[in-house]
């Protein structure tokens, strides 16, 4: 029995569907095994990366000590935390930020007046 020309379209759609590969988010651990924390060079780290919107970044931190603010670039360059843009904080020192826009995002550390930011507790995060 011979197959149609809508019929024939619809097969070929299909298949072509299942032959590529998915596209999935991936989540990174901030620091990889030093966690949210002072005195790790999170420029370098997140240079060895490729973040894409959809990806997310997991925070790991003594919540006793560190916070994850959002904020715009200039108060990431001078350590500001008087005017995050968000408050990724849950209190439990494991907070999960979905990287949803194409933008680089900035985060510090904002305890202490600013202390953490200052030893090299924050990262920019580039998202294509």
């Amino acid at each position: 029995m011979a197959l149609g020309w809508p019929t024939m379209a619809v097969v070929l759609t299909c298949a072509v569907a299942v032959m590529l590969p998915g596209v999935s988010s991936t989540r990174y651990i901030v620091g990889a095994n030093m966690g949210w924390t002072s005195n790790v060079n999170y420029t370098a780290w997140a240079r060895a990366k490729h973040f894409y919107r959809g990806d997310w970044l997991y925070f790991v931190y003594d919540r006793n000590r560190m916070n994850v603010l959002e904020v715009k670039k200039r108060d990431y360059k001078s350590c500001n935390s008087e005017h995050p843009l968000h408050n990724w904080t849950n209190g439990y020192g494991r907070d999960v930020v979905p990287l949803n826009v194409t933008k680089t995002y900035y985060f510090i550390s904002g305890r202490t007046k600013g202390l953490f930011c200052r030893r090299g507790t924050k990262v920019a995060i580039p998202v294509k």
